[in-house]
């Protein structure tokens, strides 16, 4: 086992528990561009982080990697990003050693985060055999647990549920978007509104805010 593997898995003996305060939890708020949505076989284009902690967005406790890969797929026409725009990026091995060694035991945050977890998880298990140990959060699920406990009493029931809904909702100008580094911004955005909201409804501990949403 890599010594960095090690290292990072031992972050987890002493790490948050589900009556931990949110304002005391690292969280990362995630995003990766890939060449398509099937995580064993697409490959990660570019990863983007940020952490929020105690409310604020930490912009000195940030992540971006440019990967290198091997060809156009039909996602380009969503982040734009190339082959030969990735000639000066970084191998696979290496993107994703440094991203572990960036997120530690933070609690990931994401928008349909679901595929960028298993995206990760593929890599990790096609290098090493591993998978993060993190917990992590959908920003959507958090959104409708909070639209049920009466937190947009008033506003228009939810009906869409993609990130740029959520930043019509919040009044966030979304700048950047399909950029990993940019849609991380947004989303660790979207999450500061979500956390002041979360607080006032009953989910100030780490484990009611990870619940999932279950309709």
């Amino acid at each position: 086992m890599d010594a960095f593997i090690d290292d990072y898995q031992q972050r987890f003996s002493a790490t948050w528990s589900d009556d931990t305060p949110i304002d005391r939890v690292r969280f990362i708020a995630l995003d990766s561009e890939t060449t398509g949505l099937n995580p064993q076989t697409d490959r990660i284009i570019t990863i983007g982080a940020v952490a929020v902690q105690g409310g604020d967005i930490v912009f000195e406790d940030s992540f971006e990697a440019l990967l290198q890969m091997s060809r156009n797929t039909s996602a380009v026409t969503v982040h734009g990003i190339t082959r030969d725009e990735t000639r000066g990026g970084i191998e696979e091995p290496e993107a994703l050693r440094r991203f572990l060694d960036y997120l530690q035991d933070g609690v990931i945050v994401g928008h349909h985060i679901g595929h960028d977890i298993s995206t990760l998880n593929a890599g990790y298990q096609r290098h090493w055999g591993v998978e993060l140990m993190n917990r992590h959060l959908d920003t959507m699920d958090l959104t409708l647990h909070l639209e049920r406990s009466g937190a947009f009493e008033g506003e228009e029931r939810i009906r869409e549920f993609t990130l740029d809904s959520l930043c019509t909702r919040f009044g966030i100008i979304p700048h950047d978007r399909h950029t990993a580094g940019g849609d991380a911004f947004i989303t660790a955005q979207i999450f500061q509104r979500l956390l002041r909201l979360a607080a006032r409804h009953g989910r100030d501990q780490l484990g009611a805010l990870c619940e999932p949403f279950l309709d």
